[in-house]
């Protein structure tokens, strides 16, 4: 059973929530996204929030719970406070530099590579060797730093490439002579 499910989902001051059938649209102070819930699980909204909840006993139904009432809250999350996501560059020569909805990484290739910056996702880069992926859609704004950082994963040895602020990178010892 799920225990994720059965928590309700608090709707802060300023953001509303429309749901019509299976559908949700969420509205606040940063946009409005929206979204189609699976039909084995069903959601209502009562005085302590939104409560989801499956429409049977089956095996999908239960599988579905907890995820489809974790992207509401991250529907509802996002509207009112939004996403974000900082990675770092190390290694010598790198850089990145935003110019609107593009940036230009230099990561070690004999080329710059620039990477157009889909819509809905901020990408700023306060010093050269950060970057901070913002934006209202968390599958979006992951999904733009897992591109980013696939240009040139770090590597054991060194460090050198570009990782989470938050991720931590399994040294490796080099060749003994």
């Amino acid at each position: 059973m799920s225990r994720i499910g059965k928590l309700p989902i608090t709707v802060p001051n300023g953001v509303t929530v429309n749901i019509d059938g299976q559908n949700v649209a969420v509205k606040g102070p940063k946009g409005q996204l929206s979204l189609t819930l699976v039909d084995e699980v069903s959601i209502s909204q009562g005085e302590d929030g939104i409560a989801v909840a499956p429409r049977d006993d089956s095996k999908r139904a239960r599988s579905m719970w907890g995820m489809q009432r974790t992207l509401v809250q991250n529907l509802v999350d996002g509207v009112a406070e939004g996403f974000k996501k900082n990675l770092e560059i190390t290694g010598v020569g790198y850089r990145a530099q935003a110019q609107g909805q593009k940036l230009q990484l230099a990561l070690g290739f004999s080329h710059d590579v620039v990477y157009e910056v889909p819509e809905g996702v901020q990408v700023a880069t306060p010093k050269p060797t950060e970057i901070e992926i913002t934006g209202i859609d968390k599958q979006k704004v992951g999904q733009v730093a897992a591109e980013i950082r696939g240009y040139r994963p770090p590597e054991p040895y060194k460090g050198k490439g570009v990782r989470y602020s938050d991720e931590y990178i399994f040294r490796k010892e080099g060749k003994k002579k």
